[in-house]
């Protein structure tokens, strides 16, 4: 009985080894949809010497933890009339890093006045290098790179924002 069941189980296995040679083979493929830029506002930036406006944005907004921790991840490119505001509860030392981000960024840290304290310019794409604000923050702003120059933004220009 012991023999019949070990030749029963070898038999089974070298069938089992020929059928799988000749399986035609398949390729998986993981289906993923692109991460695309969904309009939740619109934004100002603005000389606050004069009110005089420097740029129009459409943004996006982060506001809890999942927008927070995610940002701008996963995208391939962002228009220059485009950009994503996080919004905190409070004022406190932000910092970003570019973790699974494609595209370069400027990333404009802002008080709870809506006044710029600090700009990380041109932060590169994937670099998980620390890029923390000089002063706290309860906003921060991220656009493409080149635009805060592009700009002429300054500690001290403000923002005021409308969601949809």
């Amino acid at each position: 009985m012991k023999k019949l069941f070990i030749s029963a189980a070898i038999v089974g296995s070298m069938l089992t080894l020929y059928n799988c040679k000749d399986a035609p083979k398949t390729e998986t493929k993981i289906l993923t949809k692109e991460v695309t830029f969904k309009k939740e506002g619109e934004l100002e930036l603005f000389k606050a010497e004069n009110d005089s406006v420097i740029a129009k944005l459409d943004i996006e907004i982060a506001d809890d933890d999942y927008k927070t921790q995610t940002g701008l991840m996963y995208r391939r490119s962002m228009d220059e009339d485009q950009g994503m505001l996080f919004i905190f509860d409070n004022m406190q030392m932000r910092s970003f890093y570019m973790k699974n981000t494609e595209f370069a960024l400027d990333i404009i840290y802002f008080n709870s006045d809506m006044e710029i304290v600090s700009i990380q310019k041109n932060a590169q794409p994937f670099n998980e290098t620390s890029l923390p604000s000089e002063s706290p923050a309860q906003y921060v702003l991220e656009v493409n790179a080149g635009l805060s120059d592009k700009w002429n933004l300054e500690k001290g220009d403000k923002i005021r924002y409308t969601r949809n």
